[in-house]
């Protein structure tokens, strides 16, 4: 009886099939990026250039966050809920020229929403959930302000045109329209926000 040879299973093409398989996954495949904490960094110091403009106290309101998370708004221990109102009672205090300005215009607050600065100063033990919580709140006091303002001269928030604005489907032309007022908005409440610790 002649020994019969056991079939060959033709593996020739399960290369190709995992290759496809491969270039499948790889196109329909989407990966999310972190857009990170979105800040504009000062440019090098020159030797020439002129010394940075000398800063009144009224116009600087200082959030410390210690190595027990804890919340010091101008010395004073705060909860992190109520840190939005307090920077926003600052920013919009506009004591000096501000027509837009709706706070109390107090003597100790800031002068104008285009001179106030928020220093923010961390601690090397703070948590890095607490320090992105106290960012948020303050951008989000910032974006407060934007949107009455931006609701008020042109019926629509800030948020909602810089969104569009930001959208890739929006046309040159619906852009070209939103950029200056974004950047009237902008200008009249500039967003500085300090991370270098007040001398």
């Amino acid at each position: 009886m002649a020994k019969r040879s056991a079939p060959e299973v033709n593996a020739g093409s399960m290369a190709d099939i995992a290759f496809l398989l491969l270039i499948f996954f790889l196109v329909t495949t989407t990966i999310e990026t972190d857009s990170g904490i979105s800040r504009k960094l000062p440019p090098e110091l020159d030797e020439n250039q002129p010394p940075p403009p000398v800063i009144k106290m009224r116009n600087l309101f200082t959030v410390v966050v210690n190595s027990n998370n804890d919340l010091l708004v101008e010395d004073e221990l705060m909860d992190l809920k109520d840190l939005r109102a307090a920077a926003v009672e600052f920013l919009d205090n506009g004591a000096e020229d501000c027509s837009y300005c709706q706070g109390a215009k107090a003597e100790n607050s800031s002068t104008n929403p285009t001179k106030a600065i928020i220093s923010l100063v961390n601690n090397r033990g703070t948590s890095y959930k607490r320090y992105i919580a106290v960012q948020n709140e303050l951008v989000a006091a910032y974006n407060q302000l934007r949107d009455r303002e931006s609701m008020s001269r042109y019926g629509e928030t800030f948020i909602s045109m810089e969104n569009r604005f930001n959208d890739a489907r929006t046309t040159q032309a619906v852009k070209d329209k939103l950029k200056p007022k974004l950047e009237i908005i902008k200008e009249l409440y500039p967003e500085k926000l300090s991370e270098a610790e007040p001398k």
